[in-house]
């Protein structure tokens, strides 16, 4: 079966081919141009997450010293009620 123009069709890879022959440099620049904005992108996400992993280590190293803090002054409060053996009375 032909074309419009008589010509036979062309597999894809050749239109393809023929395509970005025709694009030369131009189209490759654009193409650095896309990967450097998709990688400026990636770039962001990773220094906020980053920066959210920083945050959650501070406040995880806080609530790590607040129980050490808390269970201390528990055992402090739990040896203060035992307190010293009661002397026994001599009979």
């Amino acid at each position: 079966m032909s074309g419009p123009n008589g010509d036979l069709p062309m597999p894809m890879e050749i239109i393809l081919e023929e395509e970005d022959n025709c694009l030369g440099e131009a189209g490759n620049e654009l193409e650095y141009a896309a990967i450097n904005s998709m990688l400026d992108q990636i770039s962001t996400c990773l220094d906020q997450l980053e920066e959210k992993n920083d945050h959650l280590h501070a406040r995880l190293k806080e609530l790590l010293e607040s129980n050490q803090q808390t269970r201390v002054e528990f055992q402090q409060q739990q040896q203060l009620n035992e307190g010293p053996p009661a002397a026994k009375p001599h009979s």
